[in-house]
């Protein structure tokens, strides 16, 4: 009689509980209008690409996911410019966001900035586009390049080790606490 009723909640348990990749621990997850996204925790560190005339480089990389759960084709576009966004609270600090043209893959989560092999300082907008049928996913890169104008502002508090793609509407935004609240950087369409 206890094994069975021990069976019973264990099986009660298992059907509620959320299925997810069990090698991936993501920083948020939120399903909005049938599209789920997915970002990851940052990975980075001292920025290697060439420097011109700012100081303390240094890049964290994110990856989102986005799955399309609907029964409808989508195509989601993300672009950023290659303007700098201020730091609040550090008024010699600044963050550029890029879109790396390589691939990423699920293979390469465990790897250093998640495989990433091209961490170049880029001065143009980058834009990431894809159609997904349904249940299809991608996965993508998100670059933060952080940088100083003054060469003593070392210790000035950088923030922004959180980056999350969102959906409100068919608009997409990206977050990255405390200098970016919501970014407008594409939308989502939904194919008939």
């Amino acid at each position: 009689m206890r094994l069975s009723i021990f069976a019973f909640f264990f099986l009660l348990l298992c059907s509620s509980l959320k299925g997810q990749d069990i090698d991936t621990a993501w920083y948020s997850e939120t399903v909005t209008n049938g599209i789920r996204i997915q970002n990851s925790f940052p990975k980075g560190g001292p920025y290697p690409g060439p420097t011109k005339k700012h100081f303390n480089y240094s890049y964290l990389v994110f990856y989102s996911r986005v799955v399309n759960e609907t029964e409808k084709p989508i195509t989601f576009t993300v672009n950023f410019s290659a303007d700098s966004i201020p730091i609040p609270n550090s008024p010699n600090t600044f963050v550029k966001l890029f879109l790396p043209s390589d691939t990423m893959t699920p293979e390469k989560q465990s790897q250093f900035s998640y495989g990433l092999t091209t961490v170049a300082s880029l001065d143009a907008s980058t834009k990431f586009q894809k159609k997904l049928n349904p249940k299809e996913d991608s996965l993508f890169y998100v670059v933060a390049i952080f940088y100083q104008t003054k060469a003593d502002a070392w210790n000035e508090e950088r923030g922004g080790n959180r980056g999350e793609l969102i959906l409100k509407g068919q608009d997409l935004f990206y977050r990255m606490l405390p200098q970016i609240d919501a970014l407008p950087c594409g939308h989502i369409t939904f194919h008939k």
